[in-house]
């Protein structure tokens, strides 16, 4: 046996995935897919009168768990065929049934209506997962719904926001990657029973030419996986602007997580609030003292990825020749197990980020408190203008202060002393009583809190009934 030290551990199955979504790509998972499909085909073909006997369906179903991984690798080895392995395989494991195991189909038939098995199931994974994260922001979104921070455009301080509301904008991302989550997961078609280059030809040579007959075998091994319809055609593979389809889902996962991780990034840097740390976490071998976003960055690392992983699947749609070419095979097998595996793992860190955000509100009172004089200025001198000022001399007299107050804090280091100079200018006499009353943050937040209870209430607890733990239970099942 190689050492284990010698060998390469995926660090997707290793470090960032869960058990249950790396269980989903497994051969286990996989191989058991291909029965079902070669179980419900034959259950099909016995009751619509092709030549199955109701024996031969059962002894498929006893042995549908059974695998000996090594006389299957025997197989492959020697014909050089997986599916081929795995048919000779089930039929040494159910000799009465081993002439009818796969009877009139294609590889593709197991391959990709198997596929499409798995990644419906993975899909369904991934709508728990963003649950999770949408009922960590949206819980932490209420609980700072009205505390103001400093508002940012271009990254340069812009007009106030509140904590919660800011949440709510990564909240959003995510709640549009659900609702597509889902619309795919409901929309996705079975490939269906379709034969060797789409026209199903050989089935209906089994059928003595009855077509209706052929068409309902179609529809009975298509519910029996539990699909609502097939692709109407395909040639010998369903067309890969499926697998496109899916993997643009999982690309907008994972910008929606970048984008969460990088304000983070930017907002512990500035100290405002931060990522969960252990209490023995190092961040620097050399620095003891830095505390860094790695979790943060994680996320970005492996959203990159995926980001990237994702023009696979455009230019295997492009570049399949007429009914197929196996130039999509080997990309696929690793492309899309590899961008599941990725998306699981960032939206496990983006829940355990989200539910344990460390909020610093000193540091977030102390910025506004630097900023809201310039960022006030509006306010007094239309409180200036209403006491009997003359607007454009007090306007003037703003711009001249603003440019002192600049002055101070960035080439002196001084507090912000704009308040302290408009109160001591006489043309604010009238207001200089009310000059601190209008420096209270909330004055500048607008309907943040508002608009956070609003989109609580209309946006994500709607979308997140019946989406409770038990829900995961049931799309982990093989």
């Amino acid at each position: 046996m190689t050492d284990r030290g010698e060998r390469f551990d995926h660090p997707l199955i290793e470090r960032y995935a869960s058990r249950q979504m790396a269980g989903l790509f497994s051969p286990r998972a996989r191989h058991t897919a291909w029965r079902d499909l070669w179980i419900a085909l034959a259950q099909a073909e016995h009751e619509l009168g092709f030549p199955v006997t109701a024996e031969q369906v059962a002894e498929l179903r006893a042995h549908r768990d059974e695998f000996d991984w090594d006389r299957a690798a025997r197989y492959e080895k020697e014909l050089r065929h997986d599916v081929m392995a795995h048919v000779h395989h089930y039929g040494d494991l159910c000799p009465q049934a081993r002439p009818i195991i796969h009877l009139g189909a294609t590889s593709c038939f197991v391959t990709d209506n198997g596929d499409l098995l798995i990644f419906r199931r993975a899909l369904r994974l991934l709508e728990q997962r963003l649950a999770a994260v949408l009922r960590a922001l949206a819980g932490f979104a209420r609980q700072w719904r009205a505390a103001p921070c400093l508002g940012y455009t271009h990254f340069q301080v812009a007009q106030p926001v509140t904590v919660g509301k800011r949440a709510c904008l990564w909240a959003q991302d995510f709640s549009l990657d659900l609702d597509e989550l889902r619309r795919i997961a409901d929309w996705l078609p079975f490939r269906g029973v379709k034969g060797t280059t789409g026209t199903q030809a050989t089935f209906l040579l089994l059928a003595d030419g009855d077509h209706q007959k052929v068409e309902e075998l179609d529809r009975r091994v298509t519910r029996a996986m539990g699909f609502a319809k097939s692709i109407a055609v395909s040639g010998q593979t369903y067309t890969r602007k499926l697998d496109w389809t899916i993997h643009q889902a999982l690309s907008a996962i994972a910008q929606s997580a970048s984008k969460f991780a990088t304000d983070l990034r930017l907002l512990s840097h500035e100290g405002e609030i931060e990522e969960p740390s252990e209490s023995k976490q190092v961040g620097s071998s050399a620095m003891a003292y830095k505390k860094n976003p790695m979790r943060c960055e994680r996320i970005c690392s492996l959203a990159r990825y995926v980001i990237e992983t994702a023009n696979t699947s455009a230019h295997t749609a492009a570049t399949q020749w007429l009914e197929r070419t196996l130039d999509d095979s080997a990309v696929r097998r690793i492309a899309l197990p590899e961008s599941f595996l990725a998306i699981d793992g960032i939206l496990m860190l983006v829940e355990n980020v989200a539910a344990g955000l460390v909020v610093h509100p000193k540091v977030i009172e102390k910025k506004l408190r630097e900023q809201l004089p310039f960022l006030a200025t509006e306010e007094i001198l239309m409180a200036g203008v209403a006491a009997g000022g003359d607007r454009q001399d007090l306007h003037e007299r703003v711009r001249v202060h603003s440019r002192a107050a600049a002055h101070a804090v960035k080439d002196e280091g001084r507090d912000n002393p704009l308040l302290a100079l408009i109160a001591a200018d006489p043309a604010f006499a009238a207001i200089r009583d009310a000059l601190p009353s209008l420096l209270d943050p909330a004055r500048f937040v607008g309907r943040s809190a508002e608009q956070v209870d609003g989109f609580l209430r209309d946006e994500i607890e709607p979308r997140l009934a019946g989406t409770g733990p038990s829900a995961l239970d049931s799309v982990i099942r093989v």
